[in-house]
């Protein structure tokens, strides 16, 4: 006879949408998905070819995973303002019943300082983070099963909670995203609606200071912490599948930071 598994399985069969899937969290978001069972993997990022990669590298590091589990991918932009809001309705219309939406895109950190960056820069800066986020749960909660099981996690980061010199503009996004977070919370329930906010983590967002720049910052950021490093992806992605998986998780923020606020 076999054992229960009333706690592993519990993503078992489940439809997830990951919009941001192709790098970072949002891959390993994926990945943890597939060894969790999940029935139908969603992935969505603004190139074509790179979600065509990705799920050809997904399903080389879990061919018997990806022979049970079906991998779709579908572009979608969210840097451009004038097509935003149609390219995420356009994205809905395809996707079908699902019960979890992760979001974790991101684009090009913005490292003009807050005084010397115009209002066009300072609106680019949240069109990806914040603007597309919201409309996304505008949207996208039609499409999640009806009931607390289905849920919409969302991705800030702790500068919300602790500013960083020149980054006012960031920083107000990544605080905003707490209050649509819970005032989401409320006006979908009873679908449930999370927030993740990671600290410093090593992925390739941090690509574009090139290997240096990344690397001063990795050591610049591991010294404002209590564990003496920066977090890795496979390591916060558990903060998005407990939002999946605990029912009665709703209205609130989980912060993987290493002891970094407290600092």
């Amino acid at each position: 006879m076999p054992d229960q598994q009333k706690y592993t399985n519990k993503l078992h069969g489940s439809r997830v949408l990951i919009i941001g899937a192709t790098s970072g969290l949002g891959f390993g978001t994926a990945e943890a998905c597939l060894e969790h069972g999940i029935s139908k993997l969603i992935l969505s990022s603004s190139s074509p070819t790179r979600i065509e990669a990705t799920i050809a590298k997904l399903k080389t590091s879990y061919p018997s995973a990806s022979a049970s589990t079906e991998i779709l991918g579908y572009p979608c932009n969210l840097a451009d303002e004038s097509t935003l809001e149609q390219n995420i309705q356009d994205l809905f219309a395809q996707v079908g019943t699902i019960d979890h939406i992760i979001f974790t895109a991101g684009d090009a950190v913005m490292l003009t300082p807050f005084l010397e960056a115009g209002f066009d820069m300072i609106k680019q800066g949240g069109m990806v983070r914040f603007f597309a986020p919201l409309l996304v749960a505008r949207y996208g909660y039609k499409n999640l099963a009806p009931g607390p099981a289905s849920s919409i996690t969302l991705t800030t980061g702790a500068s919300g909670d602790k500013p960083i010199p020149g980054w006012t503009a960031v920083s107000s996004y990544l605080s905003g995203l707490q209050g649509m977070m819970r005032g989401l919370a409320l006006d979908l329930k009873p679908i449930r609606v999370n927030l993740v906010s990671p600290g410093g983590v090593d992925t390739e967002m941090w690509d574009v200071l090139g290997d240096e720049g990344k690397a001063e910052l990795v050591k610049e950021l591991a010294r404002a912490t209590f564990t003496g490093k920066v977090g890795k992806v496979e390591e916060v992605v558990e903060a998005f599948l407990y939002c999946m998986k605990d029912g009665n998780l709703t209205g609130s923020m989980i912060s993987s930071n290493a002891g970094r606020l407290l600092v």
